[in-house]
């Protein structure tokens, strides 16, 4: 199978900086249509409403809802016959085995697993600590992130990766242009970032401080940490890739696995035997 189709959805909304960028980096080799959120939608994980409107838009279709709701209207009604879903370009990372239940744009690959379709959720990592999301982005630095997709795309269908995962986590570091508009030869000798194959972080940092007027300051001070010295991953995690100037490639399944193994059937044996309490 090759991929010629594709849905393309996200959570920055479909005026997006990094949603064009990865429109434009697709569209020259894929026919790609696009279903995504008429505004920002981040951080909204797997919600989804009852219906949701549709308004034509340069890109294909503005929808007034969440990312699922995208994916199920694009490959339930809209375009049911796409070869893959990609969701992205994410503005901000989303790395960690905790980020991944609460992303927009990791929720429409998750999505998109249940209908048996390949996807891939894309983001990049921004710099600038807790203010990285006040930088203003151009085409130019999501070049990595759409390289690394369109790699993806082409390859990693037919190497049978979607026949052992249901969808890839990407985070690919932000590119930094030289004034001539290409990448630094110095840094990326191939115009490109490397890739790695990376497992999710599983280190958890979340802090809730009471403040004093009724109520809870909650913080991840994880971004005051995203630098090789500091970070508290080792090489071969998600978080530590993108640090060191990577592309960071997780390829992960549908969450809620069973298992069998964990005492539940002794404990429902038990169950029948209980005295009411």
């Amino acid at each position: 199978m090759s991929v010629e189709r594709i849905l393309l959805t996200n959570d920055d909304g479909i005026d997006a900086v990094g949603i064009r960028s990865m429109y434009d980096a697709l569209a020259d080799e894929y026919e790609v249509v696009t279903l995504a959120p008429t505004g920002d939608r981040s951080s909204v994980g797997r919600t989804m409403s009852d219906d949701v409107s549709l308004a034509e838009h340069e890109l294909g279709y503005a929808v007034d809802g969440t990312p699922v709701d995208c994916v199920v209207a694009g490959l339930g009604e809209i375009v049911p016959d796409v070869d893959a879903v990609v969701a992205g370009c994410n503005k901000g990372a989303n790395l960690g085995s905790y980020t991944l239940g609460r992303s927009g744009t990791v929720s429409a690959a998750v999505e998109a697993a249940f209908f048996d379709v390949p996807a891939v959720a894309v983001s990049m990592y921004v710099p600038g600590g807790s203010d990285w999301w006040k930088r203003d982005l151009e085409p130019k630095h999501f070049a990595h992130a759409t390289r690394a997709t369109r790699f993806l795309l082409d390859e990693a269908v037919g190497a049978g990766v979607f026949d052992r995962a249901d969808y890839l986590n990407v985070n690919a570091p932000t590119a930094e242009p030289d004034t001539d508009g290409t990448l630094d030869d110095a840094e990326y000798p191939d115009d490109h970032a490397p890739m790695r194959a990376t497992t999710p972080s599983t280190w958890y940092g979340l802090e809730a401080t009471r403040n004093g007027d009724g109520r809870v300051e909650i913080s991840d001070p994880i971004w005051s940490r995203m630098t090789p010295e500091d970070v508290p991953d080792p090489v071969g995690t998600d978080r530590r890739a993108v640090v060191d100037g990577e592309v960071s490639v997780s390829a992960l399944s549908v969450p809620h696995a069973s298992e069998p193994e964990a005492g539940v059937e002794e404990l429902a044996e038990a169950y029948a035997g209980a005295t009411a309490r």
